[in-house]
């Protein structure tokens, strides 16, 4: 019998369906087996398991409850119902709240774990009046930024680096009380024991290794991920020897960049000229 071969790298739901197929290829049970177990057809299944039907939370825990494995599925198809994320970065998400350490460059806005609520709702905001993206999908992003933030609050505190571009502290989000309490906190995030804060001015020009957004992260065995975006997807790469050239260029764009004092004087200096 013949069975289309799904890529997992292809989308949220193939991975779900490949996982969903290997797991019940393991246990030797047939799809109408696994539909008996988890209250569903047959067809269900196969729909599922080709990518031909997205997995519904509701699904996901019936999965779950057949195979016995505690919220793994239920987990997976949160990342395929995030349509208001870019491809690739639901997973990326899953790692980033397990990593070590993580090391960002941020180019244009500040970045999601250093938002406030309202920067990151005026953000989205925007997206919308550019039809973008739908309110309901604003919503979902923002309710993110404060997951993600939520998930760093662990023991033992994971070390995070952010270089941000210049242009990140000179770019207004909203009225200027928004840019005070943003800049407020990025302040405060300085001020934390397991952070560093940077920025990397204007005037290093060519000197800059990345000219677009980057995050490397340490996973607690010491290996080591990168994500980065392009318009259309997020790529994460898992082969530690290819990440560790761009940790190299990572560790030249912190050299360059101002150092944290520098930096911070820099960023009280942009927020003298709020009220």
């Amino acid at each position: 019998m013949n069975r289309k071969e799904l890529d997992p790298e292809e989308s949220p739901s193939a991975r779900f369906g490949q996982q969903l197929r290997t797991l019940r290829d393991e246990r030797g049970w047939t799809q109408d087996e696994l539909a008996e177990r988890a209250g569903c057809s047959g067809a269900h299944i196969s729909a599922v398991e080709t990518g031909r039907r997205s997995p519904t939370q509701r699904f996901a825990k019936s999965i779950d409850r057949a195979f016995g494995t505690t919220g793994r599925f239920e987990r997976q198809s949160q990342a395929v119902r995030q349509t208001a994320l870019i491809e690739g970065f639901p997973e990326y998400v899953t790692h980033e709240e397990r990593a070590a350490e993580i090391r960002l460059y941020e180019v244009g806005v500040i970045p999601g774990l250093l938002q406030t609520p309202e920067y990151a709702a005026t953000l989205e905001a925007d997206a919308v009046r550019r039809e973008a993206i739908t309110p309901e999908q604003a919503e979902e992003r923002v309710e993110l930024v404060a997951k993600r933030q939520a998930t760093l609050v662990r023991s033992p505190s994971p070390l995070i680096i952010a270089v941000l571009d210049e242009g990140c502290i000179h770019r207004p989000m909203g009225p200027p009380a928004i840019m005070d309490a943003q800049f407020a906190r990025l302040l405060e995030f300085a001020e934390l024991p397991n952070t560093v804060l940077q920025v990397a001015p204007f005037v290093m020009g060519a000197r800059r290794p990345f000219s677009l957004p980057i995050t490397i992260l340490t996973m607690p065995d010491r290996s080591l991920m990168s994500y980065a975006e392009s318009s259309q997807r997020g790529h994460l790469e898992r082969e530690s020897t290819f990440v560790l050239p761009i940790l190299t260029a990572y560790h030249q764009l912190q050299a360059e960049a101002l150092s944290q004092a520098a930096s911070v004087a820099m960023i009280e200096q942009f927020r003298k000229g709020t009220p």
